[in-house]
């Protein structure tokens, strides 16, 4: 890694003035930067992971750009910490070729997931250390930080100081017995180590403890309180779960926050005396999402700032789970805000509760649950995007069972959706051939099923604006019924034996009604909807038709092309899940 404990070549000044931007140059169209919370480097992530940050940030992204909207979304593995330095260790590796290996099978998964991030970067790189020096140093100007001398917990068996993350003990708030020292995963309590109750070395489990001076920075978050308190008030569309957690913070009072750390592995800190520390992970973590942009920005010749300096026509939306809502609605901002400087501060902020596995939380350090790797190897990717949508954690914590999968799969993919498709398809080779039938007239039934069908895709698409993602599944769900009760009504393998014409006309109907369904689901399960694409030999602007526009009958006229395909989905027999249920449990 390149030495950047010194002024970089660039000159902070890069990013303190941002470039003025003549009026009439603008584009008054907003645009807008998705990003979902970083995942760490450490290991697989889980099912948990997945549907409380990336999934429905993907879906989100998808839906919009498919409604024409200009988007930028982005992720980053977060790749410093202790954590990763334990695991590289555990791996047998160096800490820079573990998180070059881990980012890449990471990577493959997003990709194998349909995630489809604009850019996928790491914060590890040149430009994440560079922005990170950059907000410490406007931060350090404007009188926001502080250097202390403190005292921090040294296990002595370990032979070195412990982050707060590495020591565990009970919580004193809620009795929860794996509390970290910096924060409570239980009730998201923000601790010190000493806070602990009974603390340990989450290292080696050492009691062996004792408490060592030792010099280090905060960030002055009392100082910016009053300020972030403004911000947070200025967003009353936030949600339940985002506004109270940030306002129990506040309301608690800002605690100044220590931003670095004695270890070797992260961003360095520039400051004299400093030499062999580096800055907290969450310091930097967060100014990853701006440095990813950056990265891609280069990498493909375009302008990366004005995404974070257009702030009047650029709409920042950010997913994460419940436990990282303190850091994006207080301490990021409060980084940003103090900063002084022109930078985008998020507009919405969706946080989810969890995902639990048979009563307990998916844990990547526990390894309990069920982790990406193995989901992919059970059932390819839009399975479980359905599947863990339908189930998304959005008001309350929400359960994942292999019991409630397997209805989801079998009742709601296979039966009601793919055999629709599966049995029109197959009715229309078998009797009219390989194309569009004509047919009669289109009838009060017909026109019953598009009033219906333009109103479920108006609240499918009202909901997706709104991240409202389980009445989104509802609503397609719905949507996929309506065409079952239309064909069981009108029984076109009845109806041809006495009205050949009259059948064409149902036939007809129905592959239009799987070409919206192709449209309509595509930022759900984007794998499927290409293969109805390709069955109904849809044009590549055809596959671009607006969600909100797609609802129209005669889009495939008789004689369009079409061919059968394989049953999009197959069923999960009891055994399957039996197998699962034990093969999983034992993470217990």
């Amino acid at each position: 890694m390149q030495d950047l404990t010194q002024k970089s070549s660039w000159g902070y000044s890069k990013f303190s003035t941002p470039p003025i931007t003549p009026k009439n140059t603008l584009d008054n169209k907003v645009k807008y930067l998705i990003t979902s919370a970083l995942p760490y480097i450490n290991g697989i992530k889980h099912l948990g992971n997945l549907v409380g940050s990336m999934l429905p940030a993907d879906v989100y992204a998808r839906f919009l750009r498919q409604e024409g909207e200009t988007v930028l979304f982005i992720c980053a593995t977060d790749e410093h910490g202790t954590p990763t330095e334990i695991a590289a260790t555990e791996a047998g590796l160096d800490v820079e070729t573990f998180c070059q290996k881990l980012h890449e099978i990471q990577a493959q998964i997003y990709r194998n997931l349909g995630l489809s991030f604009d850019y996928f970067g790491r914060n590890s790189s040149v430009y994440n250390y560079e922005l990170t020096q950059h907000f410490y140093q406007s931060l350090d100007k404007n009188g926001f930080i502080e250097e202390r001398e403190i005292s921090l917990v040294y296990s002595l068996d370990d032979e070195r100081f412990l982050p707060d993350r590495y020591i565990i003990g009970t919580c004193p708030h809620c009795g929860y017995q794996s509390a970290r020292g910096d924060q409570c995963e239980n009730c998201t309590s923000l601790l010190d180590p000493t806070d602990l109750i009974e603390p340990r070395s989450a290292i080696s489990g050492s009691k062996r403890l004792e408490v060592r001076k030792t010099k280090h920075l905060f960030l002055k978050l009392s100082a910016l309180s009053h300020t972030v308190k403004v911000w947070v008030e200025e967003h009353p569309n936030w949600s339940n779960l985002t506004k109270s957690i940030a306002m129990k913070w506040l309301n608690e009072g800002l605690q100044d926050r220590c931003i670095t750390r004695d270890m070797s592995w992260g961003v360095p800190v520039p400051r004299p005396g400093f030499e062999g520390k580096v800055f907290y992970v969450w310091f930097d973590a967060p100014i990853g999402y701006i440095s990813a942009t950056q990265a891609w920005g280069i990498k493909n010749s375009q302008d990366w700032e004005t995404w974070w300096r257009d702030t009047e026509n650029t709409k920042y939306v950010q997913f994460m789970a419940k436990d990282n809502l303190p850091f994006h609605t207080i301490m990021f901002p409060a980084m940003i805000l103090g900063t002084r400087e022109n930078w985008k501060l998020a507009d919405q902020i969706k946080g989810f509760n969890w995902l639990t596995y048979y009563g307990g939380k998916f844990s990547t350090s526990a390894k309990r649950g069920v982790f990406l790797d193995q989901a992919l190897n059970i059932l390819s990717a839009d399975y479980w995007r359905y599947s863990l949508l339908s189930m998304i954690p959005e008001s309350a914590d929400s359960a994942f069972t292999w019991e409630l999968f397997q209805v989801k799969v079998n009742k709601e993919l296979a039966d009601t959706f793919g055999n629709f498709v599966n049995r029109i398809l197959k009715f229309t080779a078998k009797n009219f051939g390989a194309t569009v039938p004509n047919g009669g007239s289109f009838g009060a039934r017909e026109q019953e099923l598009q009033n219906k069908s333009e109103q479920l895709v108006n609240k499918y698409c009202d909901s997706l604006r709104n991240m409202e993602f389980r009445k989104a599944i509802e609503a397609l769900y719905s949507l996929w019924s309506i065409g079952n009760q239309y064909i069981d009504e009108r029984a076109p393998w009845k109806l041809i034996k006495e009205n050949r014409e009259e059948a064409a006309q149902v036939v007809r109907t129905c592959i239009n009604l799987i070409r919206i369904y192709a449209l309509v689901s595509a930022p759900i399960i984007p794998f499927t909807s290409a293969k109805l694409f390709d069955a109904l030999h849809l044009s590549n602007t055809d596959r671009m038709t607006k969600i909100s526009e797609s609802v129209n009958f005669d889009a495939l006229y008789p004689g369009h092309p079409i061919h059968v395909i394989e049953p999009l989905f197959r069923k999960l027999e009891e055994e399957e899940i039996k197998e699962l249920s034990v093969r999983f449990g034992m993470r217990n």
